[in-house]
């Protein structure tokens, strides 16, 4: 096989790393959720602990991958390519104070209103004696993590922007073993000091966000920048991420929006439909991570010189090969999770207070979730673009229009599907985002390949029809009972058969970009004898 020369060959380079970090993440985060699983199962502790820990999380998810990140990278790039380091080390100070500032504030305010935030978000926690309370006391504890974790995202784009990859994507999973170890260590032991046991999770969830942001630290040392106090308010780069950040919060806030009105929701339902929603959404983020994410990451450094460069043609394919690496990935990801939610979900979760009829519920949820995988993926690659091109108009209006059909969907599905509806508009909803932005980046930046792009997919789905037959055949012909050994057995062999009838098909069909990611792997094996 050739070694590869485009675009996609070049992300898929800087993306494995990241891939190979965020896998070990990913594998940590799914064992914080066992964890939480078999200690509190889906009752009402578990619903408060989602709650609490989704108030600062949402404004993490829009810093840490999203607004913060993007149009700090943005700036950073821009400094590097025409300022000189002096400069570029003040900006980063400046934008470290400010932000350290700013986010302190908020900290603050979160705190003191955090009952008020919890009835918000479900005020229907309040039917159930207590619940109001533990939500607001776990808020309290957790909400400094926002402090911590936006400045681990400011640390993360710049070590990318210098061409570290690995490390910041490894930073997670300090995060998740600092949750797994440390909470799950003080949950054992704080009731016997009079408090409850999700308290201790949600301290472990303090000391992994800290652990996160100082794995990184030596590194930052290491590229020869120096932490120091400094705030200069009328900095132009400081002035110019303001101007991307306000705007851009809304605009890749969509996500995030749904999920606070999908927990009011979600607070209307049965008990533990917070907690079976949470659950199948965390299992969800695997390959979100594993593939959007990183290619997310992979990419933005790549696309915002091009766009300080005004290449629009190299933007393009860029983003187009971008897309195609994430569809090729998540597209059978989404057709394995349907097929086989039940008995993956059963693996991981149904232990200890994990009951069956909550493996069953959480399965449902996820199956509806997988429906938006592809959509999930591409929308954390192509949002960024907008940020690297200097506009922010088109992700708000997205948002809003997403935000709109989100509310309706669900209004008119909650009664028949329960929680179900929300996974189901969730995923209708990140399509129609996805779709919106790409056809209006397409008219913006004159066009990119689409034929390609289209060529490719229409590929993709093809050899992921054939692999969901195989998998459904196999997964049928090797179900082995609800025992945990079956269940391993029914899965492993599953996914594996998927695997190889997947890879067969697109190398059959001819697919470049799925080659030229073949390649790259067969590189680190050779490496690695």
């Amino acid at each position: 096989m050739a070694p590869p020369t485009s675009s996609a060959s070049r992300i898929a380079g800087s993306a494995k790393s990241v891939s190979a970090a965020v896998f070990l993440s990913r594998l940590l985060g799914l064992v914080r959720e066992q964890v939480l699983a078999t200690l509190f199962g889906a009752g009402t502790a578990m619903d408060a602990f989602v709650v609490a820990f989704r108030i600062p999380n949402l404004l993490r998810d829009l810093f840490a991958e999203g607004a913060l990140s993007s149009a700090f990278v943005t700036v950073f790039t821009e400094y590097q390519e025409k300022k000189d380091p002096g400069e570029t080390h003040r900006l980063v100070n400046n934008v470290l104070t400010a932000i350290t500032i700013i986010i302190s504030l908020i900290c603050i305010i979160g705190i003191l209103f955090s009952k008020e935030l919890v009835m918000l978000m479900a005020p229907e926690f309040s039917l159930v004696p207590g619940k109001i309370a533990l939500s607001s006391d776990l808020t309290r504890i957790m909400f400094p993590f926002l402090l911590l974790i936006s400045l681990s995202a400011l640390i993360m784009g710049l070590l990318n922007t210098r061409g570290y990859f690995f490390i910041p994507a490894f930073a997670s999973s300090c995060f998740n073993l600092g949750s797994i170890l440390i909470g799950g260590g003080l949950a054992l032991v704080i009731p016997a000091m009079g408090y409850p046991a999700i308290y201790g999770m949600a301290v472990g969830t303090l000391a992994g966000g800290g652990m996160q942001l100082a794995v990184q630290l030596p590194c930052v040392r290491k590229e020869g920048f120096r932490i120091r106090p400094f705030l200069d308010l009328r900095d132009p780069g400081l002035r110019k991420m303001g101007r991307l950040i306000v705007p851009a919060v809304i605009g890749l806030s969509a996500t995030q929006i749904n999920i606070f009105v999908n927990t009011n929701f979600a607070s209307r339902c049965a008990e533990g439909s917070v907690a079976w929603l949470n659950y199948a959404f965390r299992l969800m983020q695997f390959p979100i991570g594993l593939f959007g994410v990183a290619l997310s990451v992979a990419t933005l450094p790549m696309v915002a010189r091009q766009a300080a460069r005004g290449a629009s043609r190299e933007l393009g394919e860029t983003l187009v090969s971008s897309l195609i690496l994430a569809f090729a990935l998540t597209l059978p990801a989404a057709a394995g999770l349907w097929l086989l939610a039940e008995p993956i979900i059963g693996l991981i979760f149904r232990h200890g207070h994990f009951t069956q009829f909550d493996t069953v519920m959480t399965a449902q949820a996820l199956q509806f979730y997988a429906v938006g995988l592809m959509a999930y993926s591409a929308v954390k690659i192509i949002v960024p673009v907008y940020y690297a091109l200097d506009d922010t108009r088109w992700p708000v209006i997205g948002s809003f229009l997403t935000v709109a059909a989100n509310v309706v969907i669900i209004l008119f599905t909650l009664e028949r599907f329960q929680h179900r509806a929300i996974a189901l508009s969730t995923s209708v909803t990140i399509i129609f985002n996805f779709l919106f932005l790409a056809v209006i980046l397409y008219r913006k930046t004159g066009g990119y390949p689409v034929k390609r792009l289209a060529a490719a997919l229409l590929k993709i789905t093809a050899a992921s029809a054939v692999m969901a037959v195989a998998v459904y055949f196999t997964s049928s012909w090797s179900e082995m009972g609800k025992s945990t050994a079956g269940l391993l057995m029914q899965v492993s062999l599953s996914i594996t058969v998927g695997v190889l009838v997947y890879i067969a098909g697109i190398l059959v069909l001819g697919l470049q970009e799925a080659k030229e990611v073949l390649y790259a792997i067969m590189r680190l094996v050779r490496k690695a004898r």
